[in-house]
């Protein structure tokens, strides 16, 4: 995390492009079968391992990966380092009377961050236009992309090689955490890499056969693998 906030830090500071995304498990799967999601990941700056499946199966498998650092952490971090540095976040996506809350909220943990400008994620692709022109004229040096899966990366994709912010960052569903629509799971649920078990009891209906699709997938994925590369590691000792 220490790094990665340095490292965004510093292309803020100096004006320099940088588009950083996380990977979790549900991404690593779906990347499989999305093209544009696969790309967002590939051609980004910086990628951090988000999900803890991720960083056991790397593990696993003798990628050595330092520690979970998740998107929503990433943001909130970021977003304390722009009010102590005086970096001025640009907010896309959610709902707005969720990114009202996301405003509430960071007006009373961070006083002195000024805003660069906000819009809800609710608009049509003849607006887009509109909407990063708002963004690159707010002088805005970071913007977060709250947006779900595929839409950010097709945003994204669309408009990074235009867009003025410095950092840019999809969030997908943090501003509902920080807001307060979606609750997160205590830490040590998280620690124990539980934390998909958690939402799915918050929404077990919409959620079980996502999770479960994508868990499951997974598994198969890591076993294939594991085992390439300890065939791998026996052919050549």
């Amino acid at each position: 995390m220490a790094e990665t906030l340095a490292i965004a830090d510093e292309a803020m500071a100096t004006r320099r492009p940088l588009h950083h995304v996380v990977v979790n498990v549900a991404k690593l799967v779906n990347m499989r079968k999305n093209a544009e999601l696969r790309e967002d990941v590939v051609g980004a700056d910086m990628v951090n391992v988000d999900g803890k499946g991720v960083l056991w199966g790397a593990r696993l498998c003798g990628v050595e990966l330092p520690e979970r650092v998740t998107g929503v952490d990433v943001m909130i971090n970021l977003l304390a380092l722009c009010a102590r540095r005086g970096y001025r976040p640009y907010l896309l996506g959610a709902e707005q009377h969720i990114l009202d809350a996301v405003e509430s909220r960071l007006a009373r943990d961070h006083p002195s961050l000024a805003i660069a400008g906000r819009r809800n994620g609710y608009f049509k692709a003849d607006e887009e236009a509109a909407i990063v022109e708002a963004i690159n004229a707010s002088g805005a040096d970071c913007l977060f992309v709250a947006m779900p899966t595929p839409s950010k990366e097709r945003f994204l994709k669309r408009y990074r090689d235009v867009l003025a912010p410095s950092f840019v960052m999809g969030v997908g569903g943090s501003f509902d955490v920080y807001g307060g629509k979606v609750a997160r799971a205590p830490k040590l649920v998280q620690a124990a890499g539980l934390e998909w078990l958690f939402r799915v009891a918050q929404e077990p209906r919409r959620l079980w056969r996502r999770y479960y699709d994508t868990n499951t997938a997974y598994a198969v994925l890591l076993w294939r693998e594991f085992w390439s590369r300890r065939g791998r590691r026996n052919v050549n000792p």
